[in-house]
């Protein structure tokens, strides 16, 4: 992912990790599911192109927030989990999701 916050600000740099599209909800399915095979990710983000799929757990696994793991190796499959720096993102994710609980309900 291209960093395009640039700044000392904390908010900024946490944006330029988890700022993306898509990026927050295949974190929140990590959470909710633990590890997560590429197509799972796809069954439960409709919409979501292979290729920005593709890109988002590259840049995720980059910023060492999560790993991933062969479950095949013929041919070789690999699934995604958090990595422990990636679990102390669930406070964050849970109050966005209590936020929307709170707040989103006029939001389609």
């Amino acid at each position: 992912m291209a960093k395009t916050y640039a700044q000392a600000c904390p908010v900024a740099r946490t944006l330029d990790v988890i700022g993306e599209r898509w990026t927050l909800l295949i974190l929140r399915d990590l959470f909710q599911h633990g590890a997560r095979r590429f197509q799972d990710f796809q069954e439960t983000l409709p919409g979501i192109a292979p290729n920005t799929l593709s890109a988002r757990l590259k840049s995720l696994q980059a910023d060492g927030i999560i790993t991933s793991r062969l479950y095949s190796e013929h041919p070789p499959r690999p699934e995604y989990l958090l990595t422990e720096e990636g679990r102390t993102l669930g406070p964050v994710l849970k109050a966005l999701r209590d936020w929307g609980r709170n707040h989103g309900a006029g939001v389609p």
